[in-house]
């Protein structure tokens, strides 16, 4: 499992959770699961209902977001992240972390939480 999946996951809960059973008919044509986009605002609002978000500066900081949900937010777990995200040139700098926070919450929102199959590590 990948970062970002560990990310989701701990937000809006396992992509396997939400799927149905599936009969040995169903499993060739059963499809992963999948939301609409939802809004920004839903993301943060569920980020913010997770125990201890007030201590920290989650809407912002990609380290802060990762302390959250119980993900070591060293500079090696960032750099996979972001080459997760697509940025295969991650320096570790201010602008880089916000851009990253960024695209975490905007692909989290795309995917209304359901981590995309091209992110599942």
């Amino acid at each position: 499992m990948g970062i970002f999946s560990s990310i989701s996951n701990a937000i809006f809960g396992s992509d396997e959770e939400e799927a149905a059973p599936v009969t040995k008919a169903k499993a060739k044509t059963a499809a992963p699961p999948q939301r609409a986009a939802i809004s920004a605002d839903d993301v943060a609002a569920r980020i913010g209902s997770i125990p201890g978000a007030e201590k920290l500066n989650w809407q912002t900081s990609i380290v802060d977001l990762m302390k959250l949900v119980r993900i070591d937010p060293s500079y090696e777990n960032r750099k996979a992240l972001a080459q997760e995200m697509g940025n295969t040139d991650y320096s570790g700098s201010a602008e880089d972390n916000i851009a990253l926070h960024k695209a975490v919450m905007d692909q989290m929102a795309a995917a209304g939480g359901i981590v995309p199959a091209h992110l599942k590590g």
